[in-house]
């Protein structure tokens, strides 16, 4: 995939996300007019931060009017900040994609700037400090300080600046503050909580990036594996049938859903068909020869250095076709164009010119050593990856978390996300879920699609988390074809699942409860 379509791939996956399934918010007691023009935001202008335009915008296609500020925080953080002419006392900022430096005005960005602002709040965007069109995926972190820009700067600055905007603005300073973001912006949702947890009282982070050198890792060893021995893309459908035939109804019911990955004990070597004669034929994609099964055992188990457990192998259930058609799989890990898939690309962007600090442009996925290049990466570690257990500031402050992932993601490996959610649980306590749930979806791909029930509403949970102290015990997921929703299901915190009643619709959530496995 080549690099724009790659960063436009996630970019429209992210801006989905967002879309789907928006239920209308809780609106405050009252709401405010500007006490000043929208043109004297100019003067807020100083060493911090620069005000480049701020620009009266006129009600149109049902987005109200609004003042949007567009500005500068030094070096290269590009802002924007849109204040509605009746705001409902709330800021709002959206995270990012990929290695973002994403245009601000970008269609998907723009829609949800248009979705914040319709809901009346005061509503944010940065480009973390770099723009994509110059410096593709990695390629801004030659500059030492636009990776940190990436990595957590430009989210706390971006926060601050909106939040001083709004109070000249309105002559008063918002009543909460929230943030959304997935993948990559999932990852910023959690650095925020980590770093910066007096900057917002509800964050929704879904399916993040959290641990991006682990994550890269991963990608290495995979790249590697698909390098020695290829999984033609005909395969992927035969290999899907034989995992959903061994999985779906180890959960007790049939219904094109793998319910928790971990509990199906597939074995590529032992469950798979062997090629008769030991080689591939491209006539027959229904067998698997024994270097092929050796690679999807790679895929499917865990990476490992020096003996020792490092990152969690794939969860099964991405091989599947969704509505499309196409493979979870589909340009992630496959293609059939013969192009680098984007676990490629990002990987060797990531060791290119994030990991190491000797920078080296032409360094190849090949040359990573497992046991003895994990220590290289201890420092990137530290400031990209959001991993810290320790939410402690995040509680205090009284601030709500709530985490998605889908588990038949197939950019961003979910067992990441369980397991850094049941960090927190040892570290935090039984009080984790006062403030903190994590909701697993069974089927969903990267942030929306696949064959689950993808489409929810995560923002107005964390609302009523913040606002009325009412714990989201379930979410209702919808899953959409064509326009039409086909199912619903409840999504349960973890680690409680839906459980089929007995009676009923079982493509209707009224029919499921959550248990405990």
């Amino acid at each position: 995939m080549h690099t724009r379509s790659l960063v436009a791939f996630l970019l429209m996956a992210f801006a989905a996300a967002f879309v789907q399934a928006q239920s209308p918010l809780p609106t405050a007691e009252t709401s405010l007019a500007p006490k000043i023009a929208c043109a004297e935001l100019r003067a807020l202008t100083g060493y911090e931060f620069t005000v480049e335009s701020a620009t009266l915008m006129p009600a149109a296609n049902d987005v109200p009017a609004h003042c949007r500020v567009r500005g500068l925080i030094q070096p290269e953080i590009q802002f924007e900040v849109s204040l509605p002419a009746a705001w409902n006392r709330r800021f709002y900022m959206f995270g990012n994609g990929g290695y973002a430096g994403e245009a601000l005005e970008a269609a998907n960005r723009a829609g949800q700037r248009h979705n914040g602002l319709r809901r009346g709040f005061v509503t944010a965007q940065t480009n973390t400090g770099h723009e994509a069109a110059g410096e593709p995926l990695g390629a801004f972190a030659m500059h030492r300080q636009k990776l940190l820009d990436y990595a957590f700067r430009s989210l706390h600055t971006t926060a601050e600046t909106g939040k001083r905007l709004a109070t000249a603005y309105y002559g008063t300073r918002p009543i909460r503050s929230y943030f959304e973001g997935c993948s990559t912006g999932g990852r910023q949702a959690l650095m925020l909580a980590q770093r910066f947890p007096e900057d917002f009282d509800g964050i929704v982070a879904g399916a993040p990036v959290l641990n991006f050198s682990g994550t890269m890792v991963s990608y290495a060893r995979m790249v590697q594996a698909f390098k020695a021995a290829p999984i033609p893309y005909a395969k992927l459908k035969p290999l899907a049938e034989r995992i959903y035939a061994q999985c779906d109804e180890q959960d007790g019911l049939k219904d094109g859903l793998i319910d928790d990955p971990r509990r199906c004990r597939f074995c590529p070597s032992c469950d798979l068909p062997k090629c008769a004669d030991g080689t591939d034929n491209a006539a027959k994609p229904d067998c698997f020869t024994e270097a092929q099964m050796e690679t999807l055992e790679k895929v499917y188990g865990d990476v490992t250095s020096n003996g020792q457990r490092y990152f969690p192998g794939w969860p099964l259930g991405a091989e599947v076709a969704g509505p499309n058609g196409r493979s979870g799989w589909d340009n992630w890990i496959v293609n059939e164009q013969a192009l680098p898939t984007i676990w490629q690309n990002f990987g060797q962007a990531f060791f290119r010119y994030l990991a190491f600090p000797e920078k080296n442009p032409s360094y190849e996925l090949t040359s990573f050593d497992f046991d003895k290049d994990l220590k290289r990466l201890d420092w990137i570690h530290s400031v990209l990856d959001a991993t810290d257990p320790d939410l402690s500031g995040f509680k205090k402050r009284g601030g709500k978390l709530l985490m998605y992932f889908g588990w038949a993601d197939p950019a961003l490996n979910a067992r990441m996300g369980v397991e850094y959610y049941e960090s927190v649980m040892t570290t935090m306590g039984a009080t984790t879920t006062d403030f903190f749930r994590l909701f697993m979806v069974p089927g969903m791909f990267h942030c929306q699609g696949g064959v689950g029930c993808s489409s929810f509403d995560k923002l107005t949970p964390v609302m009523q988390w913040v606002e009325k102290s009412t714990a989201p015990d379930r979410l209702i997921g919808s899953r959409i074809v064509n326009g039409k929703t086909d199912r619903t299901r409840p999504l349960c915190p973890y680690p409680q699942v839906a459980k089929y009643n007995g009676s009923g619709d079982s493509d209707k959530a009224e029919n499921f409860s959550c248990v405990k496995p």
